[in-house]
């Protein structure tokens, strides 16, 4: 079993390497004077006012000269407002909305994005969320990959800040699903729906792609819009690229421990369909290849035994290639058994929320 272990996770980690090759990282700025398109951020805020001093920091650092920013205040009981009035008094790139009522049938950050596209008038618009941050060429980097990759959307995931244990088990996850699972070369080349990922702190849309497939409209009941609507601009015709955006783009998703379960328990087994059938696939398969080489390493270690502790040598070492590439603390990937156990507890908890028939919640908000 030890040597079938260890064959296999060689094999993992091969696949992982040259999986990675095919996600492009935003290129040096190349952009001529004939194309400086108007390019809208958009951003939509619920009881964000820990991150807006943050955000707008963030925002005013941008570089491109022709940008329009999109603030919504969506409905929050906070000073979210009163900040975003606040921080950006006097720089006319900036413009705030009132968020309307929320209406039924509507996940509340997707409405909330329905409603920021409808005011922009870019050629291009970036959806974002207030917890990221960008660094100051970012627009002048995707407009340069868009065009060489003749994308009509751009998405990727972002460096993450992870203040808390959970944060610091299961979040580098995302990015270790994606890189290991997806096959990137094929996500980005061909137009298969179900070969796609995408993350909603970061979507580069061309506007005219965007209205063609009816925009947030068209995924309005759902809670994980981004894989839906990349998943559409596919069915469309239009070219998705994930790229890898970790350098230029940060977030700091959650910062209790509570947050991170609420959020995952929430998304998790919505990304993976609701199939009852993928999570128990899912958790056997992590149980297998990345829970047990924790427990063969203590065993190893205990018994002398070499052997034992090669399979957690290699899932640190896959784990590792895939925290360098995303720009993440290399210390995290020592901890790959308890994250993958991490990720199973988490997995079943959503998937049995939803069997249970008991809603998920999210900013004072119920989702089924």
């Amino acid at each position: 079993m030890v040597l079938f272990l260890i064959t296999s996770l060689f094999l993992f980690f091969l696949w992982t390497l040259w999986n990675m090759s095919g996600l492009p990282g935003l290129p040096a700025p190349n952009i001529n004077k004939n194309f400086q398109p108007l390019v809208s951020v958009l951003v939509p805020l619920r009881n964000e006012a820990r991150n807006v001093d943050g955000l707008i920091s963030s925002l005013k650092s941008l570089t491109y000269p022709h940008l329009e920013i999109l603030l919504l205040d969506d409905g929050s009981t906070d000073e979210t407002l009163s900040l975003l009035q606040e921080k950006t008094l006097g720089d006319s790139r900036f413009k705030i909305l009132r968020g309307r009522e929320l209406p039924a049938g509507w996940a509340g950050k997707v409405h909330a994005c329905h409603q920021l596209q409808e005011k922009a008038k870019g050629e291009y618009f970036l959806f974002i969320d207030a917890d990221v941050r960008l660094k100051s060429g970012v627009i002048e980097k995707a407009l340069t990959l868009v065009k060489k990759e003749n994308a009509k959307l751009l998405t990727g995931f972002p460096s993450f800040e992870v203040p808390g244990i959970l944060s610091k088990l299961l979040i580098p996850m995302m990015h270790f699903v994606v890189l290991f699972h997806l096959p990137i070369h094929l996500a980005n080349k061909g137009k298969m729906p179900a070969a796609t990922a995408a993350n909603g702190v970061f979507m580069f849309f061309e506007r005219r792609a965007y209205l063609e497939i009816g925009g947030h409209a068209s995924v309005q009941t759902s809670i994980v819009e981004d894989v839906h609507l990349a998943r559409q601009m596919k069915r469309s015709g239009g070219k998705v690229c994930l790229g890898n955006i970790s350098n230029d783009v940060s977030c700091r998703m959650y910062e209790r421990n509570s947050e991170v379960w609420e959020g995952f328990i929430k998304n998790i087994f919505s990304g993976l369909g609701r199939s009852v059938m993928m999570v128990m696939l899912l958790s056997v398969f992590y149980g297998f290849f990345y829970v047990l080489p924790g427990v063969l390493l203590v065993y190893g270690l205990w018994m002398f035994q070499p052997l034992y502790v090669f399979p957690y040598l290699l899932i640190v070492l896959q784990r590792m290639l895939v925290d360098w590439k995303a720009n993440q603390h290399l210390l995290l990937s020592f901890f790959m058994p308890l994250s993958a156990a991490a990720l199973v507890i988490i997995m079943n908890a959503s998937m049995w929320r939803w069997i249970r028939k008991k809603p998920y919640s999210w900013k004072g908000r119920q989702y089924s």
